[in-house]
């Protein structure tokens, strides 16, 4: 289905019971909506109504050409607009990656509309830049940023042999799997819609107040981007029942490894709303 926002056009995958409680899924880069399929598929066996949306810069009439259009206060207000569309007044929200920062923020800025919170692999905010200032290893770990906020060389790269690089960020995630998310991202204007998140960096407020309302955060013991200073400094953050969950073994793909896990936390911390 398609879903029209603040003027913008997004790909929404809807699925489960109408009547069921309402989850938002919000995807990371460099993925899509499909990214939640293994989990949204046991949500609903649970009895969930699952909204995941192609967010700005994939859905193709939701990319706009300036920069500047995708600071966080802009993907967070499409996150709203969203929920709006569909007559959603409260929503269990559930992020991973740059989904997780658009759901931290949502959360802390728009309390009423989140009924709960499952942050996946990416911390809050506030967290994450603490560990970037003072944590070598973190540090080490988001030396990528730099190269993705180079317009067209990041493109050239990630896209040359087919994509191989691309391909090679899933190390973990099984190779169907791989290309579901890669395809897509071979068309240029797509990979650039989602590197542009990463480009807008800077250009507005990227601190998140605290968070009041029911909160799980997953993170794995094997993820390439976020090391433990960052993830456990997540509780610091949250003001309302928190969770943290380490799942061993896993890299940063969390929802493709270990969606079991991912449901199963998703529906503990839905129990307790």
């Amino acid at each position: 289905m398609q879903i029209t926002a603040r003027e913008l056009v997004f790909d929404v995958q809807a699925g489960g019971p109408v009547d069921g409680p309402p989850v938002l899924l919000l995807h990371g880069f460099p993925q899509h909506a499909g990214e939640w399929e293994l989990v949204a598929s046991r949500l609903h066996d649970a009895g969930a109504r699952t909204y995941a949306l192609d967010q700005r810069g994939y859905s193709p009439g939701a990319r706009p050409a300036d920069v500047a259009a995708y600071t966080m206060g802009e993907c967070v207000a499409d996150a709203v607009a969203v929920l709006d569309a569909l007559g959603v007044d409260r929503a269990h929200v559930v992020g991973h990656d740059w989904g997780a920062v658009v759901a931290w923020h949502l959360a802390a800025e728009h309390p009423a509309r989140v009924r709960t919170l499952t942050a996946i692999s990416v911390p809050h905010p506030s967290a994450y830049a603490k560990a970037l200032a003072t944590d070598a290893d973190q540090q080490r770990r988001s030396a990528y940023i730099g190269l993705f906020q180079q317009p067209g060389k990041a493109e050239d790269l990630l896209l040359e042999q087919d994509g191989q690089r691309l391909r090679e960020l899933f190390a973990g995630v099984p190779a169907e799997r791989v290309e579901r998310f890669v395809t897509p991202m071979l068309d240029r204007a797509r990979l650039t819609g989602g590197l542009n998140w990463y480009r807008a960096l800077g250009r507005g407020p990227m601190a998140a107040g605290p968070v009041p309302v029911p909160t799980t955060f997953v993170w794995s013991d094997h993820d390439a981007a976020v090391g433990a200073a960052a993830a456990q400094g997540c509780a610091q953050q949250v003001t309302g029942d928190y969770r943290f969950v380490t799942l061993p073994g896993v890299s940063h793909w969390i929802p493709d490894e270990a969606p079991d896990e991912v449901a199963r936390e998703v529906l503990a911390r839905m129990a307790t709303a």
